[in-house]
């Protein structure tokens, strides 16, 4: 006679071996991601000169431009911007206005505030690509902000009238997930056959694109991650 087990509750790890969560060392439940888990908490110092060097950068200021408007030295906005000194509420009200943001705004990395882009359905922006031209159709879904990481996900439609184009080639990497219809997808040497429910991940550097439309209409997610210029 067959022994009965009484199931508890327990996850397969990607190793394959069964985690229960009441003797989980972290205490919760995890997603199968490799990212790390701490995130990095810096001090209202750091968070101030980071917040000052990003304004400063996005507004293509140079280090002597800022301090020259701002009315400190060099070395000055140099400690700020790394965090090694507590600037007085004067010289960040003097930096903020140089910025052109409330002093305020210098805090604003001490606050809980992430990244977040919510796009409705129907809704995303329709983007002009080197695709257009071959009548591929480019709805961005949603845009990362800031951070040292790009990332763009596309919903890419390709109509009766699209025309193959395996031209493609820029930085990163890039992940397609097919929704409907069928392509023959190009990357590098190989094809792949993509169809609803496939998904393609690749080093974007190489030339890459759709080169055979075998089942039109069609409609894939297309997510591009890339570093940003510095």
């Amino acid at each position: 006679m067959a022994k009965s087990h009484t199931a508890s509750p327990a996850r397969r790890s990607r190793n394959s071996k069964v985690v229960d969560p009441a003797h989980d060392p972290d205490g919760d439940l995890r997603t199968g991601s490799l990212a790390p888990v701490d995130v990095v908490n810096r001090t209202l110092e750091e968070g101030i000169g980071a917040e000052v060097r990003r304004l400063r950068k996005s507004l293509d200021l140079t280090v002597h431009e800022l301090c020259t408007a701002a009315g400190i030295s060099a070395g000055m906005l140099s400690k700020i911007e790394n965090g090694s000194i507590s600037a007085s509420l004067a010289t960040l009200d003097a930096l903020a206005k140089a910025l052109n943001v409330p002093v305020s705004r210098l805090f604003a990395e001490s606050e809980e505030r992430r990244d977040c882009s919510f796009v409705k359905a129907g809704s995303g922006v329709r983007i002009e690509r080197r695709g257009t031209k071959a009548g591929h159709q480019y709805d961005l879904l949603g845009h990362s902000l800031a951070g040292e990481i790009g990332v763009e996900p596309y919903l890419i439609t390709l109509k009766e009238d699209a025309v193959p184009y395996t031209n493609f080639r820029h930085a990163g990497v890039e992940f397609l997930y097919m929704l409907s219809g069928k392509v023959r997808y190009r990357h590098a040497d190989r094809t792949y056959l993509m169809e609803p429910g496939d998904a393609l991940f690749f080093d974007a550097a190489a030339r890459h694109g759709p080169e055979e439309l075998v089942e039109a209409p069609m409609q894939y997610l297309s997510i591009i991650i890339y570093p940003r210029q510095t």
